[in-house]
């Protein structure tokens, strides 16, 4: 089903090609003898010094509009070209490919026709400016083998915690810097002068890690991987890149149906704000607000959430409230001044709102905090709540609220867990399920938000179960072990592996989620009857033998395939169907189901140094379109190609590459897919993603440079108006 409708595309774009060249129609002003365009567009044909340029991006541009606005489209095989449906204003419009640099910028309004000249690199340094992250952070050498397993500082230096090259590699792709911001763009691949001046590079690098209000988070990352030789590693790849070295490989220009997808990009929030991610529907049914606005989650960097009305062009922002004034803010935390901003704390966030959902009524749930880490009692030891009872909780760092934009009126709920990403159950309590971030909180919660809603009873809605896996194998939850103690074949067992990513199966409604760690896990919950104390856990580990390991964010599909992306460059599928082992019992503890997963390489050359097949990609998050919003098919699962400056899109074992080519720096950690008009074909479809950045001042445009709402949308050929 998948292929046909690739192929249709495909057949699609060659047909209308093959139609317009052999019936060429003359509409004045409005059309040349190739493109066709409506008094709401801007086309014509792009060429060259060597003639048309096929599969390059023409950029128009305004800022008439309430908000900065962008659209992007690319050529087809002839150099044509439409960018559909402009809002009416002056628009600046030029050419960008990979072989060329840009164009001169050029006015035009949308009804006539523009064709362009595109200008050609005039050496490979210069074309290799518009590359993709990716291919500049191939360049970072990589310590061999023989360093692993790391001996200690009077042995080969490598810290004893590191047994695998692996493990490094983790750190300095997703699970590491990456994390937070690119590694490879123009802002991070040099060294700005306003830094300071150095004795070598590697000071520099050691000075350049506790720039601004993120250094504690930098300086653990680099403490991970023997910081002392990561300095030396990222001052010798600078270095290189200053003296005028080029990535090996060169991207390719996008063919077949990437040439039919059409990019908007709005711009939001303020520049000393960052996005996590945004939300357009319920995920549930992805008709839910149609047209209407769209929520962002600023984390730790201001209270304003930000709102983007797509149909009126216009950004404005809320403020999150908290419960307690005590609440702790991102302002106190420990700096030392960046070259972009000095000494100045440009975060101030005491919500720390992290992730939006939204529900069937188009009202936006967080996970955000409300109040001071310290619990209450009915939280805790003592307590007579049923969750309690089994798993008191001292301290939450992140709780829950609702915005309601009917009302525009927030909700603040308390929760004794800690929340990350939240995800609505399918089933008649509408269960929000949250996960806790990272593995050390031991425990999944969730809210009945039926409950809560009837009684406005926070304590009595809210639940969380340690994760017990059935050692024993009885198919019941009994007494548990403890995670540093030894399976006992008459006992179940306890695990600290509670979720970063969480997922609810359409299948049989358990909750899946990704827990972080090395090689890192999916893990299953059955809820049962009673989850605080029925719920039973199924732990199952990343292949390293596979060359799998670091996941982080996941998606699940309407078959309960969970998709995943790994920091080793995949985009992993595990299918519990697959297993043929037991499930249960003392042997099911990780490593019982290697033949469910399957590994996709990500798009994008693999290090240089490591001569071997791969990707350095770093991919943050996946995405499953379960109801094909965006035109691939249903259950298409998308993962952010955060070096690619795109989507990846596996359709049929092959990726879509969904470029975002200006500004340059697009950096995802989420989207979601929305249906305007299920009559509405192309048209009334999007995928929806934000820059997720904590660097927006890293993006083309540098400092001043403002977060994106970016729109994706597949028309059926590259000329489609």
């Amino acid at each position: 089903m998948r292929t046909t409708r690739l192929v249709y595309l495909g057949m699609a774009a060659v047909g209308v090609a093959a139609l317009l060249n052999a019936y060429p129609v003359e509409l004045g002003s409005q059309q040349n003898a190739s493109v066709r365009i409506d008094k709401d567009d801007i086309g014509g044909v792009v060429k060259s010094a060597n003639g048309t340029e096929a599969g390059v991006w023409v950029i128009a541009q305004t800022s008439d509009l309430p908000t900065k606005f962008a659209k992007i489209v690319a050529t087809d095989d002839q150099g044509r070209y439409v960018i559909p449906d402009l809002p009416k204003a002056n628009y600046t419009v030029w050419v960008r490919g990979y072989g060329l640099v840009d164009s001169p910028k050029v006015k035009a309004a949308p009804g006539k026709t523009l064709d362009l000249k595109a200008v050609v690199a005039p050496n490979p340094a210069a074309a290799a400016e518009y590359y993709p992250a990716i291919y500049w952070y191939s360049m970072l050498k990589i310590p061999d083998t023989t360093l692993f397993p790391g001996t200690g500082e009077t042995g080969n230096g490598m810290p004893e915690k590191l047994r695998h090259q692996e493990q490094w590699l983790d750190v300095v792709k997703t699970n590491g810097c990456n994390t937070c911001h690119q590694l490879g763009n123009k802002a991070t691949r040099t060294i700005p002068k306003e830094l300071g001046t150095f004795k070598n590079p590697a000071d520099a690098w050691q000075r350049r890690i506790v720039s601004g209000q993120a250094m504690t988070s930098m300086l653990n990352a680099m403490n991970r991987i023997e910081p002392k030789l990561a300095a030396q590693l990222y001052g010798d790849w600078t270095d290189r890149i200053a003296a005028g070295a080029l990535p090996e490989s060169k991207p390719a220009r996008p063919q077949g149906v990437e040439r039919n997808v059409v990019v908007t990009v709005w711009d939001w929030s303020n520049p000393r704000a960052y996005l996590h991610d945004e939300i357009s529907t319920d995920k549930r049914n992805p008709t839910v607000n149609a047209n209407g606005p769209i929520f962002g989650a600023t984390e730790l960097s201001t209270d304003l959430v930000p709102v983007l009305d797509p149909v009126r062009h216009r950004a404005f922002e809320i403020k999150h409230p908290v419960r307690d004034p005590n609440t702790p803010s991102a302002r106190t935390d420990a700096l030392t001044p960046s070259p972009y901003w000095g000494a100045e704390p440009i975060w101030d966030s005491q919500s720390n709102q992290h992730n939006p959902m939204m529900d069937e009524k188009a009202r936006v749930w967080f996970t955000a905090r409300i109040r001071p880490p310290d619990n209450p009692a009915f939280c805790k030891k003592g307590s007579d709540h049923p969750s309690a009872k089994v798993f008191p909780m001292n301290s939450a760092n992140r709780h829950l609220s609702m915005y309601d934009p009917k009302t525009k009126k927030f909700t603040l709920i308390s929760t004794c867990f800690s929340t990350h990403h939240l995800v609505f159950a399918e089933d008649a309590n509408q269960t929000l399920w949250t996960s806790a971030g990272g593995p050390t909180s031991g425990v999944v919660g969730w809210l009945n938000r039926k409950m809560f809603e009837e009684t406005a009873d926070e304590q009595k809605s809210q639940g969380w179960t340690p994760l017990i896996l059935d050692t024993n194998g009885n198919g019941k939850r009994d007494e548990w072990v403890e995670p540093d103690q030894p399976v006992d074949p008459t006992k179940d067992k306890r695990v600290v592996a509670a979720f970063y990513g969480v997922a609810v199966s359409p299948v049989d409604g358990t909750i899946w989620g990704s827990s972080q760690g090395f090689p890192s896990s999916i893990v299953r919950l059955n809820p049962g009857s009673n989850p605080s104390e029925t719920a039973l856990a199924e732990i199952y580990e990343v292949p390293l033998e596979q060359g799998g390991y670091g996941i982080r964010g996941m998606d699940i599909d309407r078959n309960g395939v969970v998709w995943s992306s790994l920091s080793s460059g995949h985009l992993a599928a595990f299918d519990r169907r697959k297993c043929k082992g037991p499930l249960n019992g003392p042997n099911a503890t990780g490593k019982h189901c290697a033949e469910g997963w399957a590994l996709h390489t990500l798009p994008g050359p693999n290090f240089e140094s490591l001569k071997v097949p791969g990707s350095a990609e770093a991919s943050y998050y996946t995405w499953v379109d379960q109801f094909d919003t965006f035109g691939l098919g249903k259950d298409i699962p998308i993962a952010t190609g955060n070096l690619n400056d795109s989507l990846l899109a596996l359709v049929d074992g092959n990726f879509v590459n969904l470029r975002v080519p200006y500004p340059l720096g697009f950096y995802a950690k989420w989207m979601d897919g929305r249906i305007d008009d299920p009559k509405g074909g192309w048209k009334g479809r999007g995928l929806w993603a934000t820059t997720g950045t904590r660097t927006p001042f890293h993006m083309e445009g540098g400092k001043g440079t403002k977060p994106k709402v970016v729109k994706f949308q597949l028309r059926p050929d590259p000329l489609a108006k």
